[in-house]
């Protein structure tokens, strides 16, 4: 017999009420408005990182039947909502990523995302520290929050440059490193070599007993950040870690129009190059933009790996009543 209860105990699904409950309270404190997006959309992610979930609508305004895609961030819509002028907000959503489960994933989450207008990435940083010290209090003792840079990161646990490196510098610190991979390391693009030290060497030290933020990605690794003209060049990015979790991942978010194109095209090309099927991107988004984004900075926070913090499990199928091969 298939068993059908929860693998959440029901203490743990209380916790996860009361974490939505601080949520909410946390941004009714501060004035930001809370806003429903739509799951589907007729654009995709085009970051070949992503792999949306597809559904196929038949009925009225498409008698002939349409793809949607289910959203794997509500960033977009939310965008032309900042566009719109509705001024700071948040919204608490389910999100699907196609191709993703294990102990810290599953293919629908819960996302908590908010935009600031005014802020940088600096600002939400501390916002985002803010929040998740409010969530785990009583459940966590947190010594005092870090903040490192990428480059300092790499430094101390690689003992190399990330920004300079090239890829032989790189691939000789993933051999050092031991690191068991199937890639050519000889020939693979550096961003790809970062990944590898950043997932199997960097990450672990990182939250340990505090709350630590890396910040300062290199500009190849932007995404939808504005990149800081230095040099080397930054992309204004911070993600968020704990007992070496990544919680949030952030930015000094992009409004130009034209940039944000060409990132959408190079997305394109490199799923085109790698044998990933094209999608369609966000025209609408880009309307947005050219409309006017205000000034602002973005994050989205895991809520369900929050919630195994919070609960001191040691996988995400605890903290979710019925996790993919249980729906």
């Amino acid at each position: 017999m298939v068993d059908w209860q929860p693998v959440a105990t029901l203490d743990v699904l209380r916790l996860r009420a009361r974490i939505l409950e601080r949520l909410r309270a946390f941004f009714s404190e501060r004035a930001v408005l809370e806003v429903e997006t739509p799951v589907l959309s007729s654009a995709a992610a085009t970051d070949p990182a992503l792999s949306s979930f597809t559904t196929h609508y038949t009925g009225p305004l498409f008698p002939r039947g349409h793809t949607f895609y289910c959203h794997t961030s509500p960033e977009f819509p939310m965008k032309r909502l900042l566009a719109a002028g509705s001024g700071s907000i948040y919204q608490i959503c389910r999100v699907f990523r196609n191709g993703e489960a294990g102990r810290f994933h599953n293919p629908e989450f819960t996302l908590l995302e908010w935009y600031r207008v005014g802020f940088d990435h600096r600002q939400l940083m501390d916002e985002a520290v803010a929040l998740v010290t409010a969530i785990l209090a009583g459940h966590r003792a947190l010594a005092t929050p870090e903040r490192l840079t990428y480059r300092e990161a790499f430094e101390r646990h690689c003992g190399i440059d990330p920004h300079t490196a090239d890829n032989r510098v790189l691939a000789d610190a993933v051999t050092k490193h031991a690191i068991q991979t199937d890639l050519d390391i000889g020939h693979e693009d550096p961003d790809v070599l970062r990944d590898l030290l950043l997932t199997h060497v960097i990450e672990a030290n990182l939250g340990r007993g505090r709350i630590t933020v890396l910040y300062d990605y290199p500009a190849s690794q932007a995404a939808l950040a504005r990149i800081r003209p230095e040099y080397p060049p930054v992309a204004e990015r911070f993600e968020l870690y704990l007992d070496g979790i990544e919680l949030a991942n952030g930015f000094h978010e992009l409004t130009e129009a034209g940039e944000q194109l060409r990132r959408f095209e190079y997305d394109l090309q490199r799923r085109k190059s790698t044998g990933l099927p094209a999608v369609p991107p966000d025209a609408r988004l880009l309307s947005a933009l050219r409309a006017g984004l205000p000034e602002c900075a973005g994050v989205a926070l895991g809520i369900d790996r929050l919630a195994m913090l919070a609960a001191g499990v040691k996988s995400l199928r605890e903290v979710l009543a019925f996790p993919a091969d249980c729906a």
